[in-house]
């Protein structure tokens, strides 16, 4: 006995997600005081921040692969090379940024 299924539904080809910007801009410390502080005197206690936020290994907060990884996954425009030269010229504010747009994500149920 042969059973007969019927299809009911297709499949969907899904959109590609919508290119975002980061929350904050590179410069805009005044946005949150408390990580700008933070960044700028326990620069490793932040980096440890943020990766602990992503769920990666402590030392890797700061690097070029965490922003490249974050910006991937929120489709925020870039490149590594992009990311490798803002961290090498400002790697203060490009770790304080990544912290700032977490926590925006955070607040609006997207991260």
């Amino acid at each position: 006995m042969a059973s007969h299924h019927m299809i009911t539904v297709q499949p969907q080809f899904s959109s590609p997600p919508q290119a975002s910007e980061w929350q904050t801009g590179l410069l805009d410390c005044c946005s949150d005081f408390r990580v700008c502080i933070c960044g700028t005197f326990c620069f490793i206690c932040l980096g440890c921040q943020v990766a602990k936020d992503m769920d990666e290994f402590c030392l890797c907060g700061s690097s070029v692969a965490m922003r490249t990884l974050y910006h991937t996954r929120y489709n925020i425009p870039g490149s590594i090379l992009t990311d490798f030269v803002t961290i090498l010229c400002f790697p203060y504010c490009a770790l304080c940024q990544l912290k700032r747009d977490i926590n925006k994500r955070k607040e609006q149920g997207i991260f």
